[in-house]
């Protein structure tokens, strides 16, 4: 421990507030406290009672910050808000990768649209799901199209908008707004029985239907009581596939979590109006070590937000520490009424939670079966590849290496890198040709592999451990003969001797050094599928990057023809927004914070940019 480490700690405040673990400058913990001087010293002071992982974290740590704040409340948002903003490696943290499809509402536009999104994001909009599979999510889409007249075209509604009514109002499916035929005030009438819809209460949604269809009985517009009764149709169907769990019909979040190996899984049911709407597992890395109820309440913290409120009761599996605080924080991102966070112990609700653990148990088996499915899939192709190859043992890191051009134009290579079995995109590589003119993929080839080998050498002589510095144990080249001579010479050359080969396209064949017969595998080889796996991502990295040139290239030679923009700007305007695309959905006011540009010049960017899709909106 460094002086400066120990007199920190000698002169904590007894305050509450949230204290953060650094090491060589890098943020690696946050925690919160009541009492700073108490909770910190613990961890220098009682190693002995520490886990495995707090033992691990407190042998990096050699400086800390703290910050003061009133109370737990405050501490509690802190420590919630520097958690989301510096993702530190010790914090339990909320990874869900899978992007399940939701419903997105943007309240705060004019005649907001009803639309269908792959991830939440925090953009003030209210997100409805995640639903299990596109077929769920079409099918509520459908629903809401049939009973509410909401748009759910992404058009811009301008103030004076007179458009032409699309086929979508003809057949009732549409107020159109684009062509000025409702008043906000009426079509914001029609979202809250949207919201309401998506928020699952059913019950109101389905009285008003009937209401309308005996209106329409009664006046004898039979055809309009037809359509009504097919919506009463379709929304009890609905309601038949959601199981009604909860007799008392109230709106409620069931959270559950246990551990599964380092991780724990948490477990949230959405029941609104007394049916389960929503069941979903989440994975939290490296928190088994950690108490249930501390990850229940990182969870919720990370979970919950203004976009995705909680119901106003929250049953959890395990008690949180500092529940009542936890529940003032919820209630304020509720906004509406108070939040209560319960750990039932018998009873209907303790049934509830019982639910959610049966369900992440039945995860958990799963997650262990595709781990041991995805083991023997990678150790088998390997041991497989290693026997076809002829190799001492299988190989822990491979390098697949393709080039890609337009008829010699801008040509790049790309290295991609399994380790064990698996894809590692952090080591990809993109490389320009800057020797080879004209389409030569031999030469390119021959170019990439020994400036590959040429940054390990200089790496190892400046006694660095770079991103070159991890030899291959085997190297794919795209490609036949010609490419794997050429990149063999190259590696020769510079005195390595690591086995190589070649997986020609035409068949899929195995081509080695010096031998005139390529080796076919079976086509449901799992080595087979493991270097095709390789060489397909190679190709797709090669020509995605070279895509991605050649679209820079054309915004930058359009950039040229605009008055008053020279290399130097042009430079830095490309350099900050890095992506073309980026540029083009870039206002005005977002230009003009480049260096170097001004509001003309970003105004003149703009309408270059934007005056071929001006004119072909013009002749629509």
């Amino acid at each position: 421990m460094t002086s400066n480490l120990e007199w920190k700690i000698q002169n904590l405040p007894e305050s509450p507030g949230c204290y953060l673990m650094k090491s060589k400058g890098e943020i690696i913990y946050v925690g919160k406290a009541k009492n700073l001087k108490n909770r910190v010293r613990q961890y220098f002071h009682a190693s002995a009672n520490h886990t495995a992982k707090v033992r691990a974290m407190v042998e990096k740590v050699d400086d800390f910050d703290i910050v003061l704040v009133d109370g737990e409340l405050e501490a509690l948002i802190l420590e919630c808000n520097l958690i989301k903003k510096h993702m530190p490696w010790y914090n339990i943290l909320l990874k869900d990768d899978k992007h399940y499809p939701y419903i997105r509402i943007d309240t705060r536009e004019r005649f907001p649209a009803v639309e269908l999104k792959r991830e939440q994001k925090k953009d003030g909009a209210k997100y409805f799901g995640p639903y299990i599979g596109a077929s769920m999510v079409r099918e509520v889409m459908d629903i809401t199209r049939l009973l509410f007249p909401i748009r759910h075209c992404t058009k811009a509604i301008k103030p004076g908008m007179r458009a032409r009514p699309c086929l979508h109002h003809q057949v009732g499916g549409c107020l159109a707004p684009c062509a000025g035929l409702v008043t906000e005030e009426e079509y914001n009438m029609h979202l809250k029985n949207v919201i309401r819809f998506l928020s699952g209460h059913y019950d109101e949604v389905l009285d008003e239907l009937k209401n309308r269809m005996m209106d329409a009985a009664k006046q004898m517009n039979y055809e309009k009581a037809a359509t009504y009764r097919d919506r009463i149709k379709a929304v009890t169907e609905m309601m038949q596939k959601q199981k009604a769990i909860d007799v008392d019909g109230e709106d409620r979040d069931v959270i559950a979590t246990i551990p599964v190996g380092a991780d724990a899984l948490v477990s949230v049911m959405l029941i609104r109006g007394g049916r389960l709407v929503s069941s979903e597992s989440y994975t939290l890395e490296r928190a088994a070590d950690e108490h249930a109820g501390e990850i229940l309440t990182s969870f919720m913290t990370q979970y919950y937000s203004t976009e995705n409120p909680p119901a106003p009761e929250v049953i959890v599996s395990d008690q949180p520490p500092e529940s009542e605080t936890l529940s003032e924080l919820l209630s304020e991102v509720n906004g509406r009424r108070k939040v209560k966070v319960h750990l039932p112990v018998r009873g209907d609700k303790a049934q509830l939670v019982k639910m959610a653990k049966k369900n992440l148990l039945d995860e958990a088996l799963k997650i262990e079966k595709r781990k041991l499915k995805s083991k023997e899939r990678t150790e088998g192709a390997l041991k497989e590849l290693a026997e076809t190859l002829m190799l001492e043992k299988p190989p822990r890191r491979i390098e697949g290496y393709d080039i890609s051009n337009t008829q010699g134009v801008l040509s790049v290579a790309s290295e991609v890198v399994m380790i064990g079995g698996v894809i590692d995109k952090k080591e990809y590589r993109h490389y320009r040709i800057k020797t080879v003119e004209g389409a030569n993929d031999f030469a390119s080839m021959h170019e990439v592999i020994t400036r590959r080998f040429k940054r390990y050498l200089k790496e190892k002589e400046e006694g660095v451990k770079g991103s070159f510095s991890d030899l291959p144990d085997l190297i794919l080249i795209d490609g036949g003969p010609g490419q794997l001579n050429f990149a063999q010479d190259a590696m020769h050359a510079l005195g390595f001797d690591i086995p190589m080969f070649g997986l020609a396209e035409r068949i899929d064949e195995i081509v080695l050094p010096d031998q005139e017969e390529s080796i076919l595998l079976d086509r449901h080889s799992e080595a087979l599928h493991l270097i095709q796996r390789l060489r397909d991502e190679a190709h797709r990295f090669a020509i995605t990057h070279h895509r991605k040139l050649r679209a820079s290239r054309s915004v930058a030679s359009r950039l040229e023809e605009i008055p008053g923009i020279g290399p130097k700007r042009r430079r830095a305007i490309l350099t900050h927004f890095k992506t073309v695309e980026a540029l083009r959905n870039a206002k005005v006011e977002e230009i003009a914070l480049v260096p170097g540009v001004n509001k003309d010049n970003a105004e003149a960017v703009y309408r270059h940019l934007h005056a071929e899709d001006e004119n072909s909106d013009a002749s629509d």
